[in-house]
């Protein structure tokens, strides 16, 4: 056996002998050819030009060549053409911020296939019309962009013959009501497309400029009636430095200013300066085109969304050092325009946002910008004459000019909630700082903030921490802890605790607060369920109460609990009561709320069992019905978020009317106005009227469905004055409330106004804050419906999203476009908030 293992040199030995001798064979592999995988070229060219100019690691110019020269060299391929052409035209409306780059790449492709050229600009002027019609003013202004870099191949006078047509539309917008937005729409489009005609390749138009903002300037520095309504500051005065600056009228000023510097225009990208010629070629002369025929419709259509004038907002306006550009650059105009396209249009996928957040500095001319990340106390050494913006802060002062926007913004606001915490979460160390300075800029003005602005800051800032473990420093507000209630800074940090709780439980809330915020959360906070009134015997009618609660427990019918409820009557009509059912309700109401403490979903299915004995009540009197809303917000005194959701899933089974939820705040509770400075107070409110809007706006929009029957619009018609009216009545019985408060003429505060002057002053404050809120939202109601009113225009479509109606059009960021299907994936989940809602 050991012969012949050393023989055939054993079994491992063996093994080790072949290998060996196959290392060493180099005439013969036995092993088959590797596949090469070799990517179809039109797919290399899509993954080309979806990601150009966004790795600040490769030069522009030479990915614009390498696109360019696989495009030119497969010109004939039908599909690797016709996914560049569909691309191209999906980008520019898509993605605002690489339309200079890709416009570029046709600049380039000009000199090698003009042909191919032209087709884009076919495909453009044919897209451009179609949005002409249909009223997509966003998208007019985007494929309007494009032309104008492209400028340099286009025939004669090319892009300011539109120009000047649209300006003649604006003027007949204007001419039949100096209250018409949508003329100042038309002319912010025209400003902002000319800086890209004046840095495109082709020159000589400077005079065609000149003309042209000395005829805008006509409108562009007229103001508009609803400015006031907007301004984000209205109690902040002239000595302040928060005067109201129209956008438009901004973006006038800075045109002009560029025009007298030889429009410099700094911040734009010029990429086709280095990818249209290469490296030690003779620069060739670019093949003209005649610009294709650009039909401007007249009248102008308005589209789906109603044009309001815009202030220019800033959350870094008063630093030492500038970290964003000023009013008075064009910058600030041309940076927060692509920002803020970019932002609305790509709502369906909050990372893609953030990534392009973040990537800001790609976009722009180099010298934009300082480094990514660099410290606010850093900027002080940067050398004189050096740009100090931080694109960290470019990027969330555009989010919040959304998110702050008046009257609406275009989308959800918890959509810009979770744009901000995308960003945060991609590069935490450049972006958390950037939302300090914010934060703390607009809590030291939320005593001239718009109230309405306030709670949607507040609702941000609680819903902000949720996502990073509630912490913030808390102590340096601590001075506020000690300002009395009607302060509006002590107000916005007792609502921000009470928010925080609502997202999160009262004992990890107390935890993150110094010392001298503890006492703001008491002990019965952290209690899971609220006591049960009626256990102790010192409260009215508790031995009836104990039974309805345990028969309610037991789901008892009906029949079993009405003579416990009438026992209470009874005993409330011999003690000189005088709307019994008062008592007997409180006692019903209070027993359910008990049941269902546990959470939503015991609630709702208690008040769905006990629905027919409530729905009951409101004939039988209104005061037994207000009582309901007693009953519930007293149950939940020391967590009101929750009583404000259920009260409005009461409203939501009919159980309460609004006009029963409006006057039980704004008289019954009224007093003196200090309930006003309860932001609970202020959601329940504001949630009841939008109710009341959106209905009325749906029966508008069902109204104006196309192909409806004579009588059903007519039964629509009917229904839609009755609800009008209802609404308008219900605005009027909130602006009667808040003008006394606002005046000083309601009978509490008149009887002691001399008593605390300085506080009747802040709770007139109180009043004037709400009344301006609720007079604006009802301008903006009648504004939208005389507009949906009015003879509908063909080619619009409106999609219902509450008080955020926006436009449905090709390319505006639907799905419609393989950018969305392909490139930037399938939406995520968005980010949830607590079961009570905190918006």
């Amino acid at each position: 056996m050991g012969e012949h293992d050393r023989r055939n040199g054993g079994h491992r030995g063996s093994h080790h002998n072949r290998k060996r001798r196959f290392r060493e064979d180099d005439d013969f592999d036995r092993r088959p050819p590797r596949r090469l995988y070799q990517e179809p070229v039109h797919l290399r060219v899509r993954k080309q030009l979806l990601a150009i100019a966004e790795s600040p690691l490769k030069r522009t110019d030479e990915e614009i060549r390498s696109i360019v020269n696989t495009v030119a060299e497969n010109s004939e391929d039908s599909e690797i053409r016709r996914y560049f052409l569909d691309l191209v035209s999906q980008l520019v409306v898509e993605q605002a911020l690489k339309i200079p780059f890709v416009a570029a790449v046709i600049l380039a492709l000009n000199l090698k296939k003009p042909e191919l050229a032209q087709e884009i600009l076919t495909r453009t002027t044919t897209a451009l019309n179609e949005q002409f019609k249909a009223g997509a003013w966003r998208e007019v202004k985007l494929l309007l962009r494009f032309l104008a870099c492209l400028q340099g191949i286009l025939e004669a006078d090319g892009l300011f013959p539109v120009l000047e047509e649209l300006f003649s539309r604006a003027v007949d917008l204007q001419t039949a009501s100096s209250e018409d937005s949508l003329g100042l729409e038309v002319v912010k489009i025209i400003l902002l497309t000319m800086p890209y005609i004046m840095v495109s390749s082709a020159s000589g138009f400077e005079e065609q400029a000149s003309n042209l903002l000395e005829k805008t300037d006509i409108i562009a520095s007229t103001p508009h009636a609803l400015e006031a309504l907007v301004d984000p500051y209205p109690g902040s005065g002239d000595d302040t430095g928060h005067e109201a600056q129209s956008v438009l009228s901004l973006l006038q000023k800075q045109l002009q200013a560029e025009a007298a510097d030889s429009w410099r225009l700094a911040c734009i990208p010029r990429p086709w300066q280095t990818s249209v010629v290469e490296d030690g070629i003779e620069p060739i002369l670019p093949t003209k085109h005649p610009l294709p025929t650009v039909t401007v419709p007249s009248p102008v259509l308005p589209g789906a969304r109603p044009q309001l004038p815009e202030i220019y907002f800033s959350v870094y306006a008063d630093q030492d050092v500038e970290t964003v550009p000023p009013t008075s650059s064009i910058a600030s105009s041309l940076l927060r325009d692509s920002l803020v396209d970019t932002i609305n249009i790509l709502d369906y996928n909050r990372n893609a946002t953030g990534k392009f957040l973040i990537d800001l500095d790609c976009y722009f001319s180099p010298e934009t910008f300082v480094k990514r990340a660099t410290p606010y106390d850093r900027l002080r050494e940067v050398e004189e004459g050096k740009s100090t913006w931080k694109p960290e802060d470019v990027a969330v002062d555009a989010v919040f000019s959304q998110l702050l926007q008046l009257p609406n913004p275009e989308h959800k606001l918890v959509y810009y909630h979770a744009v901000l915490t995308e960003s945060c979460k991609i590069a935490p160390a450049a972006i958390a700082p950037s939302l300090g300075r914010a934060i703390r800029y607009l809590y030291r003005n939320v005593d001239t903030m718009d109230l309405e602005l306030e709670y949607r800051f507040m609702d941000w800032f609680c819903h902000h921490l949720s996502n990073f473990g509630f912490t913030w420093k808390w102590t340096e507000w601590v001075d506020d802890v000690e300002l009395p209630i009607v302060k509006p800074k002590k107000a916005f940090i007792v609502g921000a605790l009470e928010k925080e709780i609502r997202l999160s439980f009262a004992q990890r809330i107390r935890g993150t607060l110094p010392e001298p915020y503890q006492a703001l959360i008491s002990e019965a906070k952290e209690k899971d369920t609220p006591d049960f009134k009626y256990n102790s015997d010192q409260t009215p009618y508790t031995p009836q109460a104990r039974e309805i609660l345990r028969l309610l427990r037991a789901k008892a019918l009906d029949s079993e609990l009405q003579p416990h409820l009438s026992s209470i009557e009874s005993e409330a009509s011999s003690l000189g009561v005088n709307d019994p059912l008062i008592p007997s309700t409180d006692a019903y109401m209070t027993a359910i709320c008990f049941i269902g403490s546990k959470s939503l979903s015991h609630v709702l299915s208690c008040i769905e069992r006990c629905k027919d004995r409530l729905l009951a009540l409101g004939p039988q009197s209104e005061a037994a019905r207000r009582q309901i809303i007693t009953s519930v917000m007293e149950y939940w005194a020391e967590k009101p978020g929750i009583g404000v959701n259920v009260v409005d899933k009461l409203l939501n089974y009919t159980i309460l009317t609004p006009l029963s939820v409006v006057n039980w705040v704004l008289f019954d509770n009224l007093g003196r106005g200090m309930i006003l400075t309860q932001s609970h107070i202020y959601e329940m409110v504001a949630s009841t009227m939008h109710k009341v809007t959106n209905r009325v706006r749906q029966i508008v929009i069902a109204r104006n469905q196309p192909g409806l029957p004579a009588e059903q619009v007519a039964l629509l018609d009917e229904t839609l004055e009755k609800e009008r009216s209802q609404m308008q009545e219900l605005f009027s019985v909130v602006e009667d409330a808040l003008v006394g408060v606002a005046t000083g003429v309601v009978d509490e505060m008149a009887e002691s106004r001399n008593q605390d002057t300085e506080g009747e002053a802040l709770l007139r404050g109180w009043g004037e804050r709400w009344l301006r809120v609720f007079r604006r939202k009802m301008a903006v109601e009648e504004a939208w419906i005389g507009e949906m009113m009015a003879p509908k225009q063909e080619g619009i479509e409106v999609v219902q999203a509450g008080e955020e109606d926006i436009a449905v059009a090709n390319g505006n960021g639907n799905g419609d476009g393989a950018v969305k299907r392909q490139k930037l994936g399938t939406p995520p989940e968005p980010i949830e908030l607590d079961e009570l809602d905190v918006l």
